[in-house]
């Protein structure tokens, strides 16, 4: 079960990557028109600053905006109730694009209209804000998130810019296993704009399963551990692999304690508009 789990990970971010972007309509919706379901907690974040309502949010232990406190529950993020779904008639359902070769079936099945909105990255995220900015006549809304994200990354920029980058090694946990982490998932992204250097390219995929001994080889300066899923189980598997596999005593960066566990709420699979709280943290873990 372990391994398939991983197995099933992999294939569906290595597959699912892609550059989704929002397609526009053919014609202008007036809002009383638009029935819109997200499936994503990040994407309800971004779809109430931009001051969307919407007929159906998913299931989850996180808090939701306020404003969709009354609105149905069609499941959760990765296993959406189509049931319920076609019950709501959406115009449209919005998901993230890392769940695409999983969920797109799934639509097209009880044909219903889709977009997989690209939040694999920062700067994937605020191109899918114009988008749908743009889309659902909320180009002003959008564009004020979009201002105050440049008006952030150029102050942080100040701040990192100039200095040598530490070489970081990403591990995503499960209960169970592990995988190494590139830029092309979201914490490597947000690692990179921190102004980190990931020991591994991102040639193949978001996640790699790479074997220990290939690990210790890239020697990092700093070691980051993150969690899908059951945060707490992947931090107690974290804990017993680096206590009880020897080849982490090995590591430059677990003999000089630069080994972090990262906030599962901030430095989730998905992007979101809690970004920048994950880049202040990581310049804290690895610059001082």
């Amino acid at each position: 079960m372990k391994k398939m789990i991983t197995i099933l990970l992999c294939i569906s971010m290595i597959l699912s990557f892609c550059s989704c972007t929002v397609r526009p309509t053919s014609k202008v919706m007036s809002d009383e028109e638009i029935r819109l379901i997200s499936t994503s907690v990040a994407l309800c974040y971004i779809l109430d600053e931009l001051e969307l309502d919407l007929v159906g949010v998913p299931q989850s232990s996180f808090e939701l905006p306020h404003r969709y406190d009354d609105i149905t529950r069609v499941g959760l993020p990765m296993t959406p109730d189509l049931e319920i779904i076609k019950t709501l008639r959406p115009t449209e359902i919005l998901s993230p694009n890392s769940l695409q070769y999983d969920l797109k079936p799934q639509y097209e099945s009880v044909k219903i209209p889709s977009t997989f909105v690209n939040l694999m990255s920062v700067e994937g995220m605020f191109k899918s804000i114009q988008q749908l900015g743009e889309k659902y006549d909320r180009k002003e809304k959008a564009e004020v998130l979009i201002n105050d994200h440049n008006s952030f990354m150029e102050e942080y920029n100040k701040k990192t810019g100039g200095r040598k980058k530490p070489r970081v090694l990403i591990l995503m946990g499960l209960p169970g296993a592990y995988m190494v982490t590139t830029e092309k998932a979201y914490v490597g992204n947000l690692v990179k704009l921190a102004g980190g250097e990931n020991v591994f390219g991102s040639d193949e995929g978001a996640f790699l399963n790479v074997n220990t001994e290939s690990i210790l080889a890239t020697d990092p300066d700093i070691i980051l551990r993150c969690a899908h899923g059951l945060p707490e189980e992947a931090k107690k598997m974290f804990a017993k692999e680096f206590k009880e596999n020897d080849i982490w005593k090995h590591f430059r960066a677990v003999q000089e304690g630069k080994v972090y566990d990262l906030d599962y709420n901030v430095f989730n699979m998905s992007a979101s508009l809690r970004y920048k709280d994950g880049l202040n943290k990581l310049q804290k873990l690895l610059f001082e």
